[in-house]
Parts: C-alpha cells; sequence; structure tokens
C-alpha cells in the first residue's frame, strides 16, 4: 500500500513518480484513467491516492477485465479496468491503465484498491 500524487495540468493527468525514468507523456492519465482521476479530484487539480493490490479499510475497487493496446496509440500494452461504484454511486467505468500500473504493482494486478 502506498500513496501516490496525481496532478492535473493544461495538458491532463498524471501521476508524479518522480523516483522513476518515465517521461511524462508516459505518466499521463488517458482513455477513462483522465476521468476517474477528475472523479476522485471533485474539481480539485491535485489528488493523493492509496493504491494496493490487497484490500484494506476503506477502500474502494477496480476490477480488471482484460489486457489491451489502445487502439490508435503507441502508449504500450497496459489493461483495461471497471470501476462499478465510487463512494456508493454507481459510474460503471471503464479505463485504461498503462504499463506504469506494471511499475508499481509488479504486474496488472485482479483488483486495484484504492482511496
Amino acid at each position: 500500500m502506498k500513496t501516490y500524487k496525481f496532478y492535473k495540468d493544461s495538458n491532463g493527468w498524471f501521476v508524479d513518480l518522480p523516483e522513476s525514468n518515465f517521461s511524462k507523456m508516459e505518466l499521463e492519465m488517458v482513455a477513462g484513467a483522465d476521468t476517474f482521476c477528475d472523479v476522485l479530484a471533485q474539481g480539485e487539480n491535485e489528488i493523493y491516492v492509496t493504491l494496493s493490490d490487497t484490500p484494506f479499510e476503506g477502500c474502494e475497487v477496480l476490477q480488471f477485465t482484460n489486457l489491451g493496446k489502445l487502439e490508435g496509440f503507441e502508449f504500450g500494452s497496459g489493461a483495461w479496468y471497471f470501476l462499478n461504484e465510487y463512494q456508493g454511486i454507481s459510474y460503471c467505468m471503464e479505463m485504461w491503465l498503462c504499463d506504469v500500473t506494471k511499475y508499481v504493482f509488479g504486474d496488472f494486478p485482479n483488483r486495484i484498491y484504492f482511496k
């Protein structure tokens, strides 16, 4: 379990991983992950999200659906996840998470727990 900073600038949402060798473009939230950040941020331009591949108190969950590239983009292999609900509100939202997820978790976990 670790807390990560996400921030929004004029180009979109990004995860802040200063210890990594990823370019800023590789850290961008796209294909639903940006919308997910908007939901979490509730109008703010910076959020801190605790992520884990094991459940923890008060967490919500993203469910792995399948591996897959984004059509027409060169963002790497990535994986699709589904957010059924957040804070009791139904979202039924799909999002694509890039290979940075493998950097954070070591692989694409079946469930990503967050708060």
